[in-house]
């Protein structure tokens, strides 16, 4: 572990893959096992970092025998970097693309077990004036009432509004009903001038864009 942390002062803590970051956080004072190979293990339990960061605390505690100190480090960290994540995200000015969209929204969505919608409202030039949560449901749908969307979007001047929404289940692609809400939304919108420039559906496997996939 003298190498890892050495590593960590000399090349800086972006040099350490997933496995080495892990080893550090899991590394006790009374080792009786290697850090490293306790990293190896939970990654192979888990599969990804991001699924270690969202295990529920009682259940982490048990792998590995981390024990409740170091099943409580893990997860703190991992709130710390969404919470961080969130507030950089809300420094962006303007969305110009599916991607910006994703930045945006992605730390706001992560670990959620149920659905959420959300609408960016826009400028003509695509700046962002407000992102505002309009609907919450269950794990597999949310219900919107896009006559609220729109009135929000008159209250603040905006010409141009983004959906998006997670899918906790997983896979990004649209559902019937994500498809509906998007028409009602942009027919809506089209009655006072206003332009629904995408929809994005964020998952844990990617995102998927309505305006790339042709459905806008």
């Amino acid at each position: 572990m003298e190498n890892l942390h050495n590593k960590l002062v000399s090349r800086g803590v972006a040099s350490l893959d997933d496995r080495e970051l892990l080893a550090l956080m899991v590394e006790a004072a009374d080792e009786r096992r290697s850090p490293l190979a306790v990293a190896d293990a939970l990654l192979s339990e888990y599969g990804s970092l991001a699924n270690i960061s969202h295990a529920e605390i009682s259940r982490l505690r048990m792998s590995e025998g981390l024990g409740l100190k170091r099943a409580e480090r893990l997860i703190v960290a991992a709130e710390i970097g969404r919470r961080v994540g969130a507030v950089t995200s809300q420094n962006v000015e303007s969305i110009s693309s599916d991607g910006d969209v994703a930045r945006v929204m992605r730390p706001l969505f992560d670990g959620l077990k149920h659905e959420e919608c959300w609408v960016l409202y826009l400028t003509s030039s695509n700046r962002l004036i407000e992102r505002q949560r309009v609907s919450q449901g269950g794990v597999q749908a949310t219900v919107v009432d896009h006559r609220l969307v729109v009135k929000r979007a008159l209250e603040l001047l905006a010409t141009n509004i983004i959906l998006t929404h997670n899918h906790p289940s997983g896979a990004a692609e649209p559902s019937g009903a994500d498809r509906t809400l998007t028409q009602r939304v942009k027919d809506a919108a089209a009655l006072f001038d206003i332009n629904l420039l995408d929809h994005v559906i964020i998952s844990s496997e990617g995102s998927y864009s309505f305006r790339k996939g042709g459905l806008l």
